[in-house]
């Protein structure tokens, strides 16, 4: 559980509405899965510029894993209404 409060932990600090956001933790063979929802004005602080963000949180959690004897896997949910839908390319 230490995975999952690290995590609330480093979002909630960087978002403008921490109230919003919630981890969600699962465990089966493959590891620990987090699921990370936040308010879709928060996406682009939580993902960053070419996903650098996303990328250092979760390579911090690796680390944490590491320590916990555990593999750590972050999943970041899209918003509702969050993307607009692709187009189909036309041929």
């Amino acid at each position: 559980m230490k995975d999952q409060e690290f995590l609330e932990f480093i979002v909630k600090g960087i978002v403008d509405h921490p109230e919003d956001v919630t981890v969600e933790r699962k465990v089966d063979e493959m590891g620990v899965l987090l699921s990370l929802r936040v308010n879709q004005q928060d996406m682009g602080v939580v993902v960053g510029r070419e996903g650098a963000t996303a990328k250092a949180i979760r390579s911090l959690l690796r680390i944490v894993g590491v320590k916990n004897n555990a593999r750590v896997n972050l999943k970041i949910e899209e918003p509702a209404g969050g993307r607009a839908p692709q187009a189909e390319p036309q041929m």
